[in-house]
């Protein structure tokens, strides 16, 4: 039987976490539903939700996506079924009509995606599909929300006389309207409406010659409101017609909630399920925002909770765009009490509450925020003492609280249960109080009860270090600037660096000094060689992670350098092939020369056939037989090598050619060449000046002669000075 204190759940912020999954419910009921949340005593029960919640996680993964399981609370209408002779207005109908497609869609979609919710498809199997309401309902009420006017034959009658008259009355008012007015006995407006009903607006002085009822005056008096006679018989009969009307709709909807009375357990089963759907998707939802998961669970009672974050902190810190740094923990049955110590603001506390609403969330069908190697297990007690506990109510102190606590603890603790004391033992005389402490830690430890516990004190470091079963542990900081490191380390009790801190902060050494002469130099020979141990921890932690880094990047360099070394051998292979054939074909070319050459002397074909026969005979006894696949492999090969080269040739090509191109000088702009300038020919020496130009033509005046040249012959010597 799983039993949770109030008091844990409110040290551990359990109701901040309900307040956050309550954003994620769709529902009025919902919402309601998700803050009364609280853990399992049922371990079967709880086992079932997580499934269930696990199931409609991974809805968002995939394809098939779980229908909207939105609705209307039905709460009043469920009252109002349960009284007799009551009826349901059109509005709530329709919200049971609503309700019925919701559940019906969500209970089609799991039946055919079974394979994919298969627990979440058993959970739905105890509700029925049924149209049996939406059917009767749409036979009565139309989409606009009337009655229809086949509801009944009554009805439809009723309806259609209403038709007829209100056509008469319109007629018999339009007559009189048309009347009165071509005797000039109505003002500018001509009519009005007043109760529903059209009514002409006549001038004061003319109210006696206008036959029919006073229905009212306008605010000044100059205009009176009159019913016409004629139409108002027919608006007595219109009257007791709608009066009919009005009753005979009440008759059908009665009729048709005395059918619906009849599935009263059933709509209750639709809301209730409803609800608990909304619940399961609120968690999913809220574990989808903060990479939650389902662990495994453990058979023996351990738990390891690897790179486990605090769920308010991540989320508050991804709100910020800030880091979280997760933890690792574990509770073994060789290591079931860790107690935590170091300095304050180190994430002692933290740790502990990681653990404690990790546990409580899990139990309450929560997923949790850890890495997917992580295992739990379940406890059937979390006792928790974390905070200032100072009750003004009852007029006690802490210490006097925090004992009252512990005995509480020792009268529940077991081999099932999970205690977390945050500074433990603290509260009185340290001496007094670190001895009280330990006692206690031994009943527990006795007791083989599961713990974690932070503490300054050193006999209970020293206490861990003699017992097999419990385990010292601290948190990381870095030992020259003391700032905390968030990460906790098993094995090693932690320094409170109280003196290293105080000078950090500024206190004289010379107080400082005075300060340790004051204690004990044992306990702080003792203090001063955890905080060394601690430092060298670091130290070597710091180590360790390069020294990985290092052997990392030396394998991955290692891996690219024999790649690059296969490659470049197989090319070398390629391009040796490529050189030998190339070498062959050379020899053939000079031997075929040098046949040619002999016969261009001697004329002997003979002889040259032989020669060339005997050739051929000699480069065949070197083939082996191969298959026509086999050849075209072989050729297929050749080309690539071949294409290969060509292409490193072609690519070398281009940089000489871009090298030969970037060498060029770069050529300025010819100047423009107008009359008047001093110029010469490209290729001469004698200097003129322009006379003329004219199409592309250019005369030049050289003293003793001129000439006509072509423009672009000519090169700019000296501008014509202006």
């Amino acid at each position: 039987m799983i039993n949770i204190h109030e008091k844990t759940l409110n040290d551990l912020e359990f109701s901040t976490v309900l307040d956050q999954i309550r954003e994620h419910a769709i529902t009025a009921l919902g919402k309601e539903a998700v803050l009364t949340i609280l853990p399992f005593e049922d371990e079967e029960q709880l086992m079932r939700e997580l499934v269930y919640v696990n199931e409609y996680l991974s809805s968002y993964e995939n394809d098939n996506r779980i229908p909207n399981h939105g609705f209307d609370t039905i709460s009043k209408e469920l009252k109002l079924l349960k009284i007799e002779n009551t009826y349901l207005e059109v509005s709530s109908l329709q919200k049971l009509v609503s309700i019925s497609l919701t559940v019906n869609s969500i209970l089609k979609f799991l039946e055919k995606f079974k394979e994919y919710y298969p627990q979440l498809q058993q959970f739905s199997q105890h509700i029925e599909v049924n149209t049996s309401i939406i059917e009767q309902v749409d036979a009565v009420v139309d989409r606009f929300g009337d009655i229809k006017d086949n509801a009944s034959p009554l009805l439809s009658n009723l309806r259609k006389t209403i038709n007829i008259l209100k056509g008469k009355i319109n007629s018999s008012f339009s007559s009189a309207l048309n009347t009165y007015h071509n005797l000039d006995y109505l003002d500018d407006i001509r009519e009005s409406v007043v109760e529903n009903k059209r009514v002409l607006a006549v001038k004061a002085m003319y109210r006696r010659k206008v036959k029919g009822a006073i229905m009212g005056g306008s605010k000044t008096g100059s205009i009176v409101y009159i019913e016409p006679e004629t139409t108002l018989q027919y608006s007595r009969e219109l009257n007791n017609l709608e009066y009919e009307e009005k009753e005979e709709v009440i008759k059908i909807l009665k009729e048709l909630t005395d059918y619906v009375r009849l599935f009263l357990p059933l709509l209750k089963k639709y809301q209730d399920f409803l609800t608990q759907i909304d619940i399961i998707s609120a968690k999913a939802k809220y574990a989808q925002s903060m990479n939650a998961i389902l662990p495994e669970f453990s058979k023996d009672r351990s738990m390891n909770l690897r790179d486990a974050y605090h769920p308010l902190l991540y989320l508050n810190n991804k709100e910020k765009g800030e880091h979280t740094f997760p933890q690792t923990i574990g509770l073994e049955k060789d290591s079931r009490i860790i107690v935590i110590s170091g300095p304050n603001a180190g994430g002692k506390s933290i740790t502990l509450k990681t653990v404690g609403l990790l546990q409580v969330m899990i139990q309450s069908g929560m997923l949790i925020p850890v890495h997917e190697r992580s295992y739990v297990c379940l406890f059937d007690r979390i006792l928790s003492d974390i905070g200032d506990n100072q009750s003004i109510e009852n007029h006690l102190s802490t210490y006097s609280y925090r004992l009252k606590q512990m005995n509480y603890f020792l009268k529940k603790c077991n081999n099932k249960t999970l205690f977390l004391i945050d500074e433990f033992g603290t509260g009185s005389d340290p001496e007094l109080g670190g001895a009280l402490a330990e006692t206690f830690l031994e009943v527990f430890y006795e007791r083989e009860a599961f713990g974690i516990i932070t503490t300054h004190y050193s006999n209970l470091k020293l206490l861990a270090n003699e017992l097999p079963h419990i385990v010292n542990a601290n948190m990381l900081f870095n030992e020259k600037t003391l700032e905390p490191m968030y990460k906790l380390v098993i094995g090693q009790a932690g320094s409170s660096f109280t003196f290293e801190v105080a000078q950090k902060n500024g206190i004289p050494y010379s107080l400082i000094n005075k300060s340790k002469k004051k204690i004990e130099r044992g306990k702080v020979r003792f203090d001063a060689t955890i905080a060394k141990l601690q430092k060298e921890r670091s130290k070597l932690e710091r180590t360790e992670r390069s020294l990985k880094e290092n052997e990392k990047k030396k394998l991955s360099e290692a891996d690219k350098l024999e790649e690059v070394n296969a490659k470049v051998q197989k090319k070398l292979e390629s391009f040796q092939e490529l050189y030998d054939s190339n070498q062959r074909l050379i020899y053939l070319g000079q031997k075929v020369n040098d046949i040619s050459e002999k016969f261009f002397e001697d004329k002997k074909k003979k002889e040259l056939m032989a020669e060339l026969f005997r050739l051929v005979q000699i480069e065949n006894s070197k083939r082996k037989k191969v298959s026509a696949k086999q050849k075209r492999a072989v050729k297929h090969k050749e080309t690539q090598i071949k294409q290969e080269a060509e292409k490193k040739v072609e690519v070398i090509r281009k940089k000489k050619k871009a090298a030969k191109e970037k060498a060029k000088p770069v050529e300025k702009p010819k100047p423009i060449i107008r009359v008047g300038d001093r110029v010469r020919m490209h290729d001469g020496r004698a200097v003129g000046i322009l006379d003329a130009i004219e199409k592309g033509k250019a005369t030049v005046d050289y003293g003793m002669f001129t000439t006509n040249v072509n423009l672009d012959l000519l090169e700019l010597v000296e501008a014509m000075k202006k």
